[in-house]
C-alpha cells in the first residue's frame, strides 16, 4: 500500500529536533547531578553489576570513619568497666556458687572467676586497640571474640543497644578504619591517610539507618500509638519545660510517644539528606541526651551521638580540625594532605582531556575490580538483606516468642512494652514421696528477667531439678505460676501452672505449647481501669486480674491489708476463704470483704476469661502516715514556740535530734525514730537534688573513679593469681579489702537513697 507523504510544510525542521536533543541531554545531566547531590551516586553506578562493584569499592576519604573508630573504641573501654560489669565482675558469676544461669547455648559456661577477669582485660584490650587503631586487626578479634562469648554466656542482660555494640565491632573488622589518626598509620605509611572503599560507609550508615526505622516500625504497635507503652515517663523532671503548656497525659501521648514514633521512623532519612541534615542533628542529639536521663543504658546514648557524623561528608574532619590554631595541629587528626591510594578500592579511569602532565601524574593508576572486590560487594548486600529480615524471623525461632517475638535484644523493638509482675509462685513437688513445698522466686539466680520467657523458664526448672536433690527432694516436678500486666493491661498467667515444667517439651522451633495466650479481647478495659484509679483516694489500692476458666488464684492478704475487697467486672468467680472453709459466688457488679491476716481463692467458674479487681487499704502505712503528720505539727509547734507543755522523755529526740547512740535506745518512742530517720533522709536527698552542677559531677565522677577503680585493682589480683599463684588468704583479704575500698560520703549517701526509694516507692523516676 502506497504511504502518503508529508508535504514539506509538515515536516519537522533539523533546528527543531536539534532544540529538542540539546534540551533531553540537559535534562538528563541536570537529573544525574541532582541524583549525585542527593544520593552520591549516578543511576549508571547501579545500571550494572560490574559498575555496582566499582560504586561500592569507589575511593572514599578515610577521615570520619577514623574519628568514628575512635569514639567507638574510647566508649566501648568505658562500656566494659561499666555495663559489661567488670567492676563487680566477681558478684556478677559468683564463681563456686550453686547459681544458675541462661546462656543462648547451654554448653557454655563461665570460665573460673580469675579466667573471666582475663577475658574482660582482654576485650578491654580490644577495645583500646580500636581506639587507638593498633594493631587495629588484631584489637578488632580481640574485642568481638570475647564480647561475642560474654554476650552469648548471658540471655538475661540482653538488650539492643548491647546487641549493637557486637555488630559495630564485627563491621570494623572488616572495614580499614584505621586508615587515618591511628598508631598503625604512624607504623606503616601505605595505610597512613589512605583510601577506604565506600561500602566501609555504606554499612554502618545503613546499620544505624535499620535501628532508627525498625524501632519506629515496632513503635507502631497499638500500644505505642496509644501511649500505653511508656505512660511513666511524663512524669520525669526533664519534661517539665512541657507541663507548662501541656498536661501530664497530652505529654505522654504526643511528646513521648507520638514524639518517639515520628523521630525513630524519620531520623534515618533525615541525617541522610543535606538538607535536612543540621534539622536532624538537633532532634537526634536532644533525643540521645534525654534518654541518657531517664533510663539506665550505659554508653549506647553516647554511641549514637557518635554514629550521626558518619551521614556527613566523609572528609568533614579535615574541614572541621583545619579550623584549631596552628599549635594544636600536632596533637589533632591531620587536616592534609589528601588521601593516598589503596588496594582496598578500585580507582576509575580519568576523564579523557581532563588535566594536565601533573594532574596524570598525582591521580592513581586505573584498577578493574578482582575476586575481593567483587566479594566485599556480595557481603555488603547479603549483610544489609540480613539485617533487615533478622527483626521478622520470628516465625522461624518461634520457640523465643511468648507474648512478645523474640528474645530481646535483635529486633529493635525498643521500650515497646513494659511488664509489671504482681505475683509469682514456685512450687515443686517431691517425684517419690509426693511432699509439695514452695521456693522463694529467684532462689539460686540474681535474675528476674526468666519470669516473661519460655525458654529461661525452662533452663531455670531444669537447674532447679538439679540443685533440689541437694535438699533431700527427689526427682521434683517444679511448677511456675507467675501473674504478668503488660502495657497496663490485667494480670493475668503467663504460663500454664498445671504444667512440669522440667519435662515440659521446648524446641527453639516449635510454639510453647504452655504459654497462655495474652488476652488482647480484654485490652478496652484499660480507659476504664483509669477512670476507677482517678476515682481512689491517694491511700487506696486496686489491682485488677483476669483469669482463665477452670484456674484459680490463691492469695495471702497481709495483716497490714485490714481493708481488703475483690470485686468481680466480668464473668463468674467463687471465692474460697480457706480458715473458715466457706464459699461465696459473685457475679459482675458483686464484691466481698477478705479477711486479712490468712488466704483465700478466687476460683474462676464462668465459660469464658473472668475479670475482678482487688481493692485494699494499708492500714498500717495509713496509720503511719497520720502519726508522721501529727509528729511534724508537734514539731513545728516546738520550733516557732507555740508549744508550752513540756514534751515527754520518748519524744525529746523531736527537739534535740536522733544521735548514733540513741539510735537502739528503748526510751525513744519507735514511731519518732522512723520519723526522725526517715526526715533525716528527705534532708540528704534534698539536699543532694539541689546541689550545684559542680557538686553533682564530683559525685559522679568520684563514683566512676571508685568503679573503675575496683575493676582495674580486681583484674590485677586475677592476672597475678593466673601468673604466679594464690597469695596466702590474708594477704588475699587484704588485697580485695583495698580494692573494695569507697569513699565513705558516696556509700552512705546510696544506701540511704535507696532506701527511700523503697519507701517512697517512686524508684524509677
Amino acid at each position: 500500500a502506497a504511504v502518503p507523504s508529508l508535504s514539506p510544510e509538515s515536516r519537522p525542521s533539523s533546528r527543531c529536533v536539534s532544540l529538542c536533543d540539546t534540551y533531553l541531554t540537559l535534562a538528563r545531566r541536570s537529573l544525574r547531578i541532582t541524583m549525585k547531590r542527593l544520593f552520591g551516586f549516578e543511576k549508571e553506578d547501579i545500571s550494572s553489576w560490574h559498575r555496582l562493584v566499582c560504586l561500592l569499592n569507589r575511593p572514599t576519604d578515610p577521615a570520619s570513619l577514623g574519628i568514628f573508630r575512635f569514639l567507638f573504641g574510647m566508649l566501648m573501654a568505658l562500656d566494659i568497666t561499666q555495663e559489661r560489669g567488670l567492676s563487680h565482675l566477681d558478684y556478677k558469676y559468683l564463681d563456686g556458687a550453686p547459681v544458675c544461669r541462661f546462656p543462648l547455648f547451654n554448653f557454655l559456661k563461665p570460665l573460673p572467676m580469675d579466667w573471666m577477669f582475663f577475658v574482660y582485660f582482654v576485650m578491654f584490650l580490644g577495645a583500646v586497640g580500636i581506639m587507638l587503631g593498633c594493631f587495629y586487626r588484631l584489637a578488632c578479634l580481640m574485642f568481638i571474640s570475647t564480647y561475642w562469648y560474654v554476650f552469648f554466656l548471658d540471655k538475661t542482660t540482653w538488650n539492643n543497644h548491647s546487641y549493637l555494640y557486637g555488630l559495630i565491632g564485627f563491621q570494623l573488622t572488616l572495614m580499614d578504619a584505621n586508615r587515618y589518626w591511628s598508631l598503625d598509620g604512624l607504623r606503616n605509611p601505605r595505610k597512613r591517610n589512605a583510601h577506604v572503599p565506600l561500602w566501609n560507609y555504606t554499612l554502618l550508615r545503613t546499620q544505624i539507618f535499620i535501628v532508627y526505622f525498625i524501632a519506629g516500625v515496632k513503635k507502631l504497635d497499638a500500644d505505642w500509638v496509644e501511649g500505653y507503652s511508656m505512660k511513666y515517663l511524663a512524669h520525669h523532671w526533664l519534661f517539665e519545660p512541657f507541663k507548662l503548656i501541656l498536661p501530664v497525659e497530652l505529654i505522654s501521648l504526643m511528646v513521648v510517644h507520638g514524639g518517639g514514633l515520628i523521630l525513630d521512623l524519620t531520623a534515618g532519612y533525615l541525617l541522610f539528606f543535606d538538607a535536612t541534615r543540621p534539622v536532624a542533628f538537633f532532634f537526634v542529639s536532644y533525643f540521645h541526651c534525654m534518654n541518657s536521663q531517664l533510663f539506665s543504658i550505659g554508653m549506647f546514648s553516647y554511641t549514637m551521638l557518635a554514629t550521626s557524623p558518619l551521614f556527613c561528608y566523609p572528609d568533614w574532619p579535615r574541614r572541621f580540625f583545619g579550623r584549631f590554631p596552628e599549635f594544636l595541629q600536632p596533637i589533632l587528626p591531620f587536616v592534609s594532605p589528601a588521601p593516598i591510594s589503596s588496594s582496598s578500592c578500585v580507582y576509575p579511569k580519568p576523564p579523557s582531556g581532563s588535566g594536565g602532565q601533573q594532574e596524570a601524574h598525582a591521580a592513581p593508576k586505573p584498577t578493574t575490580p578482582s575476586f575481593k572486590h567483587k566479594f566485599r560487594a556480595i557481603f555488603t548486600i547479603l549483610y544489609i538483606m540480613e539485617q533487615f529480615f533478622l527483626p521478622y524471623s520470628h516465625f522461624i525461632t518461634q520457640g523465643y516468642n511468648n507474648w512478645t517475638n523474640g528474645l530481646y535484644g535483635y529486633s529493635w523493638d525498643m521500650m515497646v512494652h513494659a511488664r509489671s509482675h504482681q505475683h509469682v509462685k514456685i512450687t515443686y513437688r517431691d517425684g517419690v514421696t509426693g511432699d509439695v513445698g514452695y521456693l522463694n522466686p529467684g532462689v539460686f539466680t540474681q535474675s528476674r528477667r526468666w519470669k516473661d520467657h519460655g525458654d529461661m523458664l525452662k533452663q531455670y526448672a531444669t537447674c532447679l531439678s538439679e540443685n533440689l536433690p541437694q535438699f533431700n527432694i527427689s526427682d521434683p516436678e517444679i511448677y511456675f505460676d507467675i501473674w504478668v500486666s503488660i502495657n497496663d493491661r490485667f494480670q493475668q498467667r503467663i504460663f500454664d501452672p498445671r504444667v512440669d515444667i522440667v519435662k515440659a517439651d521446648w524446641s527453639p522451633f516449635r510454639p510453647n505449647s504452655w504459654l497462655m495466650p495474652l488476652l488482647v479481647d480484654l485490652s478496652p478495659w484499660r480507659t476504664k481501669f483509669e477512670e476507677i484509679e482517678g476515682s481512689l483516694d491517694n491511700q487506696t489500692e486496686v489491682v485488677f486480674i483476669a483469669d482463665f476458666p477452670g484456674l484459680y488464684l490463691e492469695n495471702y492478704v497481709s495483716e497490714d491489708l485490714g481493708n481488703t475487697s475483690v470485686q468481680v467486672l466480668e464473668g463468674l468467680v467463687n471465692v474460697e476463704i480457706v480458715d473458715e472453709k466457706k464459699n461465696y459466688s459473685l457475679q459482675p457488679g458483686e464484691k466481698m470483704q477478705i479477711p486479712a491476716g490468712g488466704y483465700h481463692k478466687v476460683y474462676t467458674v464462668s465459660e469464658g476469661p473472668s475479670c475482678y479487681m482487688y481493692i485494699y487499704v494499708n492500714t498500717t502505712e495509713a496509720e503511719l502516715q497520720k502519726n508522721f503528720t501529727k509528729l511534724s505539727e508537734l514539731q513545728e509547734k516546738v520550733r516557732n514556740g507555740t508549744e508550752t507543755e513540756p514534751l515527754p522523755p520518748e519524744l525529746q529526740p523531736l527537739i534535740t535530734g536522733l544521735d548514733d547512740q540513741d539510735s537502739d535506745s528503748s526510751v525513744i518512742d519507735p514511731v519518732v525514730r522512723i520519723f526522725l530517720k526517715r526526715q533525716k533522709r528527705m534532708q540528704e536527698v534534698k539536699k543532694r537534688r539541689e546541689a550545684s552542677l559542680i557538686e553533682r559531677f564530683q559525685r559522679f565522677a568520684s563514683k566512676k573513679y571508685y568503679s573503675i577503680r575496683r575493676g582495674f585493682l580486681m583484674t590485677a589480683i586475677a592476672l597475678r593469681n593466673l601468673a604466679v599463684g594464690l597469695p596466702p588468704l590474708e594477704q588475699l583479704t587484704r588485697e580485695v579489702a583495698y580494692a573494695n575500698m569507697k569513699e565513705p560520703e558516696t556509700e552512705t549517701e546510696t544506701s540511704q537513697d535507696e532506701r527511700l526509694k523503697d519507701e517512697v516507692g517512686h524508684g524509677e523516676l
